[in-house]
């Protein structure tokens, strides 16, 4: 018996078009989630530190408000006045009543501005407030 004649010696080819999805995939799942965490925290404010602070639950869509040293308040990135701010905070809250918007205060920020920026959330009529704050032992050394 001879079966050596029935084994063909054909080269086994690359397959490209999974290899292409799976890289398109990865590619898209790295761009939509490095878009959403670009516009949740600003690196230059480094917030206060809270003994008994709780891991926050994230809900989409929330509205976050980082407050400087110096009291400039960004949002997604971009420094806007009190009157801008108003503007876009009645807007949302129009569209969406229970909207939350989470204040990431500096730790040396003046109160002063913290509480400008909450006078602002009130004439909006904006109700579901809520301040950023780390743990201690979730901080980097």
């Amino acid at each position: 018996m001879n079966f050596r004649g029935r084994v063909s010696n054909v080269q086994i080819g690359l397959q490209l078009a999974p290899m292409i999805d799976v890289i398109l995939f990865l590619l898209s799942f790295f761009l939509l989630t490095w878009n959403l965490a670009r516009y949740e925290a600003d690196l230059d404010v480094r917030v206060p530190k809270a003994k008994h602070g709780e891991i926050p639950q994230r809900l989409p869509g929330e509205v976050i408000l980082n407050i400087t040293k110096d009291g400039k308040v960004t949002l997604n990135r971009r420094v806007v006045s009190a009157s801008e701010l108003e503007g876009i905070l009645h807007g949302v809250v129009q569209q969406y009543p229970d909207q939350a918007v989470v204040i990431r205060a500096d730790e040396t920020t003046s109160y002063e501005h913290v509480v400008h920026v909450l006078d602002v959330c009130r004439a909006a009529n904006v109700w579901n407030i809520a301040f950023a704050t780390v743990r201690p032992d979730l901080t980097p050394p």
